[in-house]
């Protein structure tokens, strides 16, 4: 947009599709947290006297980072609390595409 559109017309469109991402972006994260940890109860499975498997080292990698942005979220959405202000988007998002990556890893 920033190449199309005037400084101010910019300004004026991001806010007003920001509007929008804020309302909803959080309740689709705690759904996100909240199937995260169903799936994590049910399949997550017995550890073995030898250790963890491939497959549960992954899922706790991924529950981890996946509690740690649900955590972060709940937390500003629900309690107004701003924890770990970021300058951008950019850690939070970096985190979801290692989640993404680990989901199809988990099954190779």
């Amino acid at each position: 947009m920033k190449q199309t559109l005037s400084e101010d017309e910019y300004k004026t469109a991001r806010e007003a599709i920001m509007m929008h991402v804020r309302k909803v972006v959080p309740y689709a994260l705690m759904v996100a947290v909240a199937s995260g940890l169903y799936m994590f109860f049910n399949v997550f499975g017995e550890i073995k006297e030898d250790g963890m498997s491939y497959f549960q080292i992954l899922l706790s990698i991924k529950a981890f980072l996946g509690l740690w942005l649900g955590f972060r979220g709940i937390n500003q959405k629900l309690f107004g609390i701003n924890p770990w202000v970021f300058k951008s988007h950019f850690f939070p998002f970096s985190l979801v595409v290692i989640i993404i990556l680990l989901s199809q890893m988990m099954y190779v």
